[in-house]
């Protein structure tokens, strides 16, 4: 969960900036004057959570990933080139953008390359990664978009998201539940993915983000303040993202698979120091409480036994909708406007 900066002044301001809470006897409490009282200094074992805050990671992951990602839309849709492969007059921009036009509206209605090009390019297809021995596909699919519209809405949630999280937790960390959170979504979407279908984006890496925010929220719990609030906001963000994930052409189990994959990872790698915890004098507290120990050793039991029961049945074949009934409905909803393919 990223703060903003720390501000300058009195507790209050402190707390109500960042959502953590300043050590006691820290600051004075009654303002200058005669009778104001000298601030005493902190106790030896204080860790100063918020101190940690103000010294930002330096942010380089996530452009490059946002930068990786419109150079792959790019070269996908150079070799596209919808004007010599059938488009003809009905490709879109094809008076400017040449090769670079897009599929027509009646075939991409978000403006981007044929579903044949995105196949051939890596898209999730489950026939590849299950008979064709082509695996990689379950990565590969989160580097392609479906068009433009899909491209620049992943890409500027991923720079809200995504930057913050850097900032505060480095490079390594946020890249591996990037990465990570992709392969997730991918392994749950090739379960329940249509065996004619196929499937790309990076909104199952996106949503591991979110899940890794959350979790962070919950296993840092002791040092934030406001964090109530900050978890119904979570929550509401989460649930809304999900809600649209049951609209026709929306993979959610991509979004599922990530938001779980990187919630876990969340309890393992954006784990922090307890409030109060030294450095310096580790013995006088522990550095992680029993809570984040336990979320920690469970997290990392479930990512074990999740990934290695989804590669397995992955691997074997399986269809997901075979033993799910009802799984369907997590991922496309019917009604009298839409209908949904099975």
């Amino acid at each position: 969960m990223s703060n903003a900066d720390v501000e300058a002044g009195g507790p209050a301001g402190r707390e109500a900036t960042t959502g953590i809470k300043p050590p006691p006897g820290r600051y004075n409490p009654s303002g200058s004057g005669p009778n104001a009282v000298a601030p005493a200094p902190a106790p030896f074992y204080y860790y100063d959570q918020a101190a940690a805050q103000e010294r930002h990671h330096r942010t380089w992951v996530v452009p490059l990933v946002v930068i990786a990602n419109v150079a792959m839309f790019v070269v996908v849709m150079y070799y596209n080139n919808c004007p010599a492969n059938g488009g003809g007059r009905d490709c879109v921009g094809r008076s400017f953008l040449r090769r670079l036009s897009f599929q027509p509206l009646r075939e991409n209605p978000v403006l981007g390359p044929s579903a044949a090009t995105l196949r051939k390019y890596g898209a999730l297809d489950w026939y590849g990664v299950v008979h064709g021995n082509q695996a990689w596909r379950l990565e590969t699919s989160t580097w392609l978009h479906a068009g433009l519209i899909h491209l620049a809405a992943n890409m500027i949630s991923l720079l809200i998201i995504g930057i913050r999280l850097e900032q505060q937790f480095g490079f390594w960390k946020v890249g591996l539940v990037y990465l990570v959170s992709g392969f997730g979504g991918s392994v749950l979407s090739v379960l329940f993915i249509s065996r004619n279908g196929i499937t790309v984006g990076a909104s199952g890496a996106l949503f591991g983000l979110l899940g890794a925010m959350l979790s962070e929220l919950i296993t840092n719990w002791t040092i934030y303040s406001n964090r109530c609030a900050a978890m119904v906001n979570l929550i509401i963000i989460a649930a809304i993202n999900l809600a649209l994930g049951i609209l026709p052409r929306v993979d959610n189990f991509a979004h599922i698979g990530g938001f779980a994959t990187g919630l876990l990872l969340g309890f393992v790698l954006l784990i922090q120091p307890q409030f109060g915890w030294s450095e310096q004098v580790s013995s006088a507290k522990s550095k992680y409480n029993a809570f984040q120990i336990i979320l920690l050793t469970l997290s990392v039991a479930l990512l074990i036994a999740g990934f290695a029961a989804g590669l397995v049945s992955v691997f074997k074949g399986v269809d997901g909708n075979a033993h799910c009934s009802w799984c369907h409905y997590l991922t496309c909803v019917p009604t009298s406007s839409w209908k949904c393919d099975r």
